[in-house]
């Protein structure tokens, strides 16, 4: 069938855009008529311009009487651009098919709605469920308040993360560790506790495949008791840090200085930062794709408070024994019916290691 076909396409165009385009959804559009592509493309980095314009663009009046295939359903609200479903009205398309309808209240079926109002043939739930995990992020944010979690561990066979000296580099190949890098890519941004930022100096970054926008840099620390000079604050991607109300001033004065943008959150218990007031303010603030990259504190409290969507589990074939730093801290479980469980949703071999791709629910 023709609908699957090109729709599997403004699909794969659309993924493409994961991690450049928020706080919009990535969206994929093709213009289509008689078997040939007039126009193809995806929302833009930054979020504009969307989609469906940029392809209507390529198609200029080609575009008159051809179908459109769309992986959301269009806008229907003058936001910083007017209205995607009227650029369509107005560009003459006859049809268009839609994978998956926007639940944003702004939109919600307003921009099919039009479409309909304006006489054009609409066909919706064309690849409905690849749509949706797609956007997992724009919408999770939309139902949750939240980013879309994914939690990452790279262990031994006994699920150590560094030897009892603290040497962990590196205990995944090569294949792994570029893996991780294009993980980074489609996730808006890349989270670490403060242990993993002092003892590690992380970049965070994305390295080894060209010119690609970087994701922000967060790090959780409730003091700000991190050195000032760091691997992050020397670079030129974003850094933002998270950080208790009891943070002394002038450490705050001290990133400010470096660029850093600080978020001030409430404690939780034991007196941490209550992850879901960090997660919402992060949502907030845009963010709809968060790729954590521990330490194990932090990877044990959003296991705990089930904030954990997909959790990549890379495996490599050493072991380090009871001594080493595991990969997980207290949970503070005495029973297994309170252990959070997932499912196993990925197998995939990256050179000598193993990749385990858990999703929750």
């Amino acid at each position: 069938m023709i609908d699957p076909r090109f729709m599997a396409h403004a699909l794969g165009l659309a993924r493409r855009g994961l991690g450049r385009v928020w706080p919009n959804p990535a969206v994929g559009c093709v213009i289509e008529r008689h078997g040939v592509i007039l126009g193809r493309a995806r929302t833009a980095d930054g979020g504009r311009p969307h989609a469906e314009t940029r392809a209507l663009a390529q198609a200029g009046g080609a575009a008159r009487g051809a179908t459109a295939y769309v992986t959301l359903e269009p806008c229907a609200h003058h936001g910083a651009t007017p209205p995607c479903a009227q650029a369509l009205i107005d560009a003459g398309i006859a049809r268009v098919v839609i994978a998956a309808r926007d639940p944003d209240p702004r939109v919600d079926g307003g921009g099919i709605a039009m479409l309909r109002a304006a006489g054009i043939e609409v066909i919706e739930g064309v690849l409905d469920s690849e749509a949706r995990s797609l956007q997992q992020g724009f919408l999770t944010r939309l139902a949750q308040g939240r980013p879309f979690v994914t939690l990452k561990l790279a262990t031994s066979i006994d699920g150590r993360i560094a030897t009892a000296s603290g040497d962990s580099q590196w205990i995944t190949g090569p294949e792994a560790r570029a893996h991780v890098h294009a993980q980074r890519a489609c996730h808006d941004a890349v989270m670490v506790g403060a242990g993993t930022a002092r003892n590690d100096d992380p970049q965070l970054t994305v390295r080894g495949m060209g010119e690609v926008p970087q994701p922000v840099r967060i790090v959780l620390s409730r003091r700000l008791d991190l050195p000032v000079d760091s691997a992050m604050t020397r670079g030129t991607a974003p850094v933002w840090m998270v950080h208790g109300s009891k943070a002394p001033e002038d450490r705050r004065a001290a990133f400010a200085a470096r660029g850093v943008s600080l978020i001030a959150c409430p404690a939780g218990p034991g007196g941490h930062i209550d992850l879901s007031a960090a997660l919402s303010e992060l949502a907030r603030r845009g963010l709809t794709r968060l790729y954590c990259e521990g330490g194990g504190t932090l990877a044990a409290a959003l296991l705990s408070g089930n904030l954990v969507d997909r959790l990549d589990c890379y495996t490599a074939g050493l072991a380090l024994g009871a001594e080493g730093t595991p990969a997980l801290g207290a949970m503070g479980l005495s029973v297994l019916s309170d252990a959070p469980r997932l499912r196993l949703s990925e197998v995939r071999t990256l050179g000598p290691d193993i990749l385990h791709r858990w999703t929750a629910g």
